[in-house]
């Protein structure tokens, strides 16, 4: 491989900036960045999920953390080799700490650092056993006594969370908390998973029967165990339950099933958690020194509280227990909400011949789900990106180098591209009187679900529905009063129902925390999820992270993982790390703890 232009850019810039975290030079290492630069850094150097914006923030970080680091190398990927475009040089690159390994990406411009991406993705001396050092299995010789696989595993299951405590307790068994015991069970982080359902996969399986995944298989991966290349693009949730069952077996994760977490409390004099949980009809005390809760974005139901609803004679639920359609032939179904669940409901409700209103209170944000994956996923997560050698991992990483500070910037071409491309199709649904957005900024789809984690629908078929006024709909309004047999609306229309859907969306997954630990420690904590980016839904300040998602929080030992597929598999690596670095005893100082500016 000839070296370029660009390689040499780089490697010297690397070589300088190497040099001065090496001598603990932190002004000259940030003047190397421009004004206007970030450096987005997953644990290798803040023990933390941060990203520092601008001179002043990266060299605060360095004074900080710089001393307790080691030695630092910073090194051009091998065989990867810089591009350059639109004035951006860009290139792969290795990061070796004294206790740590991981790679990342670097992007400069005008001769300076604008984008740096540093992650962790192995501890020194603490090595998956994967590849290379992968466990033999078999062990050869004559052995007396010898226990075999199945009975060593068995003897595990029984003496974990009994005669010997887990070190690490997830609350939560479904895609996110499987996907981190399964980091955790490589990194060697004795874990228990518990999960209220029976099985792993039963949190997809009780919901309702049309709902299938809105991202593509490309995006959706789990650790270690990637889809079959004949998987479905769009999987159907039965599928994703019987896929998770086989995976929490396979990599041999203590998953306990049909166990409610009854209480925790964390016992600051011994460094460990008072958990009770029931299993089988009979209480256990669990004391890990980890807890986690990965009861997911999607966990917390927000129930509305209109007036009436104690005197509605018909069925009312929250869409999280909607069973599907076939139980209301011939009735009249009332869904209030307009997001992805209310579509998909309302959809699955009028293919089965049930009369259905959806009720939309505010705008909502709707793509189409071809446009969505040919112009916003299609270089990172299609069989296109995978044709021209877009790994899973340089997809995550790629899109991880994006600070969330310019990623808005990014998404409105995107999204510009996207209002023009389906112009006829938001006019259709405008003059059917759906009320349409495209976030507060024209950022679309991806920076809603990271600001807010609501307010739009990928739109399969349901979108098509509201513009030839299949599905009836009812916008710009709000529920003033439920009555016996109807829905009383604030225009003073009424809608008669049989069945009421509060598709109304999910809490802050902090509220968790106030129902199994204390509100105290919840408020301790703060809202879970969000940018701070002042939108709707997301109030400042700006935090430029995820709050509290994936990395310390102001409660000691306690953790919250979770989000959609592609961020279960993702940023699981970097909990796991962090999990592990503390069981081993190793200094991990936090740059940065996340600071509370709201409650929930």
């Amino acid at each position: 491989m000839s070296i370029t232009n660009a390689d040499q850019a780089v490697a010297g810039m690397l070589e300088t900036l190497e040099g001065h975290l090496r001598h603990g030079r932190a002004e000259a290492a940030a003047g190397l960045f421009l004004e206007d630069s970030y450096w987005r850094d997953l644990v290798a150097f803040t023990w933390n999920l941060k990203t520092l914006e601008g001179q002043q923030q990266i060299a605060d970080m360095l004074r900080q953390q710089l001393p307790a680091l080691g030695e630092i190398r910073l090194r051009q990927a091998p065989g990867e080799a810089a591009s350059e475009a639109d004035g951006v040089t860009q290139s792969w690159i290795t990061v070796e700490t004294g206790v740590a390994r991981g790679s990342g990406l670097i992007r400069l411009k005008d001769g300076k650092i604008w984008t740096l991406l540093t992650t962790m993705s192995e501890l020194k001396g603490h090595e998956e056993n994967k590849g290379v050092r992968r466990p033999m299995g078999a062990v050869h010789g004559v052995h007396t006594g010898r226990k075999s696989w199945k009975e060593e595993r068995e003897q595990e299951l029984a003496e974990l969370g009994r005669s010997e405590q887990p070190y690490c307790l997830i609350i939560g068994g479904g895609q996110g908390g499987i996907a981190l015991g399964a980091r955790l069970r490589q990194l060697k982080v004795p874990t228990i998973i518990i999960e209220r359902n029976e099985k792993p996969g039963d949190s997809w399986r009780k919901r309702y029967k049309t709902l299938c995944l809105h991202d593509p298989v490309w995006y959706d991966h789990m650790p270690y165990i990637p889809f079959p290349e004949n998987w479905p693009v769009f999987t159907p949730k039965d599928k994703v339950g019987d896929w998770l069952e086989m995976y929490a077996k396979t990599m041999e994760l203590n998953f306990w099933g049909s166990t409610d977490c009854k209480s925790a409390a964390y016992d600051e004099a011994a460094g460990e958690w008072r958990v009770v949980v029931e299993r089988g009809g009979q209480q256990i005390i669990l004391r890990p020194k980890q807890l986690v809760l990965a009861t997911g974005m999607s966990g917390k139901p927000n129930l509305p509280k209109f007036k009436g609803m104690e005197v509605f004679k018909g069925e009312q639920h929250h869409s999280s227990r909607h069973p599907g359609p076939d139980a209301y032939r011939g009735k009249k179904v009332v869904v209030i909400g307009a997001n992805n669940s209310s579509h998909d409901i309302c959809a699955a409700l009028w293919e089965a011949g049930v009369d259905v209103t959806m009720v939309q209170r505010s705008s909502t944000h709707i793509v189409k789900s071809d446009s969505l994956m040919e112009l916003a996923l299609g270089d990172l997560y299609s069989e296109r990106a995978v044709a021209a050698g877009m790994t899973t991992t340089k997809a995550d990483l790629t899109f991880a180098s994006i600070p969330y500070k310019v990623l808005p910037q990014f998404q409105i071409q995107v999204f510009d591209k996207i209002r023009e491309r389906d112009a006829e199709f938001y006019a259709r649904l405008e003059k059917a009187g759906f009320m349409l957005d495209f976030g507060d900024d024209g950022s679309g789809l991806f920076m809603k679900y990271l600001r807010r984690g609501s307010g739009y629908y990928i739109d399969v078929g349901a979108s098509e529905l509201i513009a030839d006024c299949k599905i009836k709909l009812k916008s710009g309004v709000d529920v003033k009063e439920i009555k016996e047999h109807s829905v009383l609306l604030s225009d003073g229309s009424e809608l008669p129902a049989d069945l009421i859907v509060y598709a109304t969306g999910y809490g802050s997954m902090n509220g968790w925390a106030a129902d199994l630990i204390s509100r105290e420690v919840a408020d301790k904590v703060g809202k879970v999820w969000g940018l701070g980016s002042d939108t709707v839904k997301d109030p400042g300040p700006w935090e430029g992270e995820q709050r509290n998602m994936w990395k310390p929080t102001q409660q000691p030992a306690l953790w919250f993982h979770g989000g959609n597929l592609h961020q279960s598999r993702h940023y699981s690596l970097y909990l796991a790390l962090q999990l592990k670095a503390r069981m081993e005893g190793l200094a991990a100082p936090v740059y940065g703890l996340q600071q509370v500016h709201h409650l929930s």
